[in-house]
């Protein structure tokens, strides 16, 4: 099954929680319908990308990236690559490579859908059609919270506690984001 058909199927099987998502749901939906190569950056217009907000065992913390073209902290994704199978396997490579940690359990659906414009790594001023998903770490033998490693593409990386985001957080979706991750993952 190609990228473009898994995420066609992520998207289809979704029962978004509410009326704007589902809204959302079907523009992403038309998206990947007509455009070509939807989920690669190559699409100019605008791709499909995969993102996770990554949970302790306990859910009691987040970890969240400081991104260097957003200038906000916001969870860990980015672009589907070729050998990606689906957005869900992109947003869990993503959440590996920009975290450092071993290994993390993904949700086996979506949690939220997100667009919005972006200026990509290719220079390009395009559209992000965000395909959010919730993970948690593996938890650590003394309870503490997993290492972590920054990637080239953060300026900065932590844990945060759920009841306290950083003042720079993205405000309009982190807070649904970590309240929506968390349910899905309880």
């Amino acid at each position: 099954m190609s990228i473009t058909a898994a995420t066609r199927s992520i998207l289809r099987d979704w029962d978004a929680p509410d009326p704007e998502q589902e809204a959302l749901r079907h523009t992403m939906l038309a998206f990947v319908d007509a455009a070509p190569d939807p989920c690669m950056r190559v699409c100019v217009p605008g791709h499909i990308t995969g993102s996770v907000i990554v949970f302790d065992a306990s859910l009691t913390h987040v970890l969240l990236t400081l991104h260097p073209r957003v200038g906000k902290w916001i969870q860990l994704g980015g672009h589907c690559e070729p050998g990606d199978a689906s957005v869900a396997a992109a947003a869990l490579r993503e959440g590996l490579e920009e975290s450092g940690l071993p290994s993390l359990r993904l949700t086996d659906a979506p949690v939220h859908l997100h667009t919005h414009p972006i200026t990509c790594s290719l220079g390009v001023a395009t559209r992000h059609l965000d395909v959010r998903f919730a993970a948690v770490a593996e938890p650590t033998p003394d309870g503490s919270l997993p290492a972590i490693v920054r990637s080239d593409e953060s300026v900065d990386l932590a844990w945060w506690p759920v009841d306290d985001l950083p003042a720079d957080v993205d405000a309009e979706t982190i807070p649904v984001l970590v309240r929506l991750g968390g349910a899905a993952l309880r």
